[in-house]
């Protein structure tokens, strides 16, 4: 299988993508729901999930997980990949969502200056502003952390008055620093579900870019790149892939809560992690 880690709901929006794209292949989703949203939570606590996370995906025999959370790879994947990797499972691999952002980022502005929007442990890690420098050293970007919209979009709150407000408000603090930006990355897995509020907001010259899309053609360029992993990851060539729903949190608050980014009824299955 191939896995998918959130801290919560937001991961499942890569996921589609990817079962798009990956129609055949079985994927495992992993959301840590009992301990989101991790936007705020200190790098050793993040650190601390990310891994007992990815552990546990291991044990399930997924050769290959991605960290579809913006924070968890800003704060977890180098270490994990360089610490803990070569000790515990030197033949597995642990991929991030943001470095595959950052090299495409300036393909996306005709003026040079691009806008990341956030949580606040994506923003405040500046994991965003070193990728992009090593792809892209002329690229002028700002960032700006939204602290209220994943809480937001947990609760369902997708088209509350509340929602539109901090969306405006966050929109126009990031543009107000820099008013030539014509693109907007949103880099968070759950922002995909307000690109609606963000388009009815922003001028029409600012482009919104979500990952969603990205990550499932990296995803796809890495499997061909490494055969090695991609014949370990199970695939039903006969038809679609099985895909297994797994949280920290209850099967039913998943079931519910994901019906919004997946939109078909799942079944999860509860998890402990340690």
């Amino acid at each position: 299988m191939l896995a998918l880690f959130d801290s919560g709901f937001g991961g499942l929006t890569v996921l589609k993508e990817l079962a798009k794209a990956l129609p055949n292949y079985n994927f495992a989703y992993l959301g840590d729901n009992a301990r989101a949203p991790y936007g705020s939570r200190s790098f050793e606590s993040i650190y601390r999930y990310t891994l007992e996370a990815v552990c546990y995906l291991f044990s399930l025999g997924c050769p290959l997980v991605i960290l579809a959370c913006n924070t968890a790879s800003a704060k977890a994947l180098r270490t994990i990949q360089q610490k803990d990797l070569p000790l515990m499972a030197p033949n597995n691999r642990v991929l991030g969502i943001i470095r595959p952002m950052a090299e495409e980022a300036g393909n996306f502005t005709k003026t040079g200056h691009i806008g990341i929007l956030g949580t606040e442990g994506t923003i405040n890690s500046g994991s965003y502003l070193m990728e992009i420098a090593k792809f892209w050293p002329d690229l002028h970007v700002e960032q700006e952390a939204c602290p209220m919209l994943v809480p937001l979009v947990e609760n369902g709150l997708l088209n509350h008055p509340a929602t539109e407000m901090f969306i405006r408000e966050y929109t126009q603090k990031i543009l107000a620093k820099e008013p030539r930006i014509d693109t907007l990355v949103l880099a968070c897995t759950h922002y995909p579900l307000l690109q609606h509020i963000f388009a009815k907001i922003l001028p029409k010259n600012v482009k919104i870019v979500s990952q969603t899309s990205v990550i499932a053609q990296k995803t796809l360029e890495y499997l061909a790149k490494h055969p090695e992993i991609d014949s370990r990851i199970g695939k039903n060539l006969e038809k679609s892939g099985e895909i297994r729903f797994l949280t920290t949190d209850s099967a039913e608050f998943f079931e519910r809560g994901a019906n919004s980014f997946w939109g078909n009824p799942i079944k999860a299955k509860n998890v402990f992690l340690h």
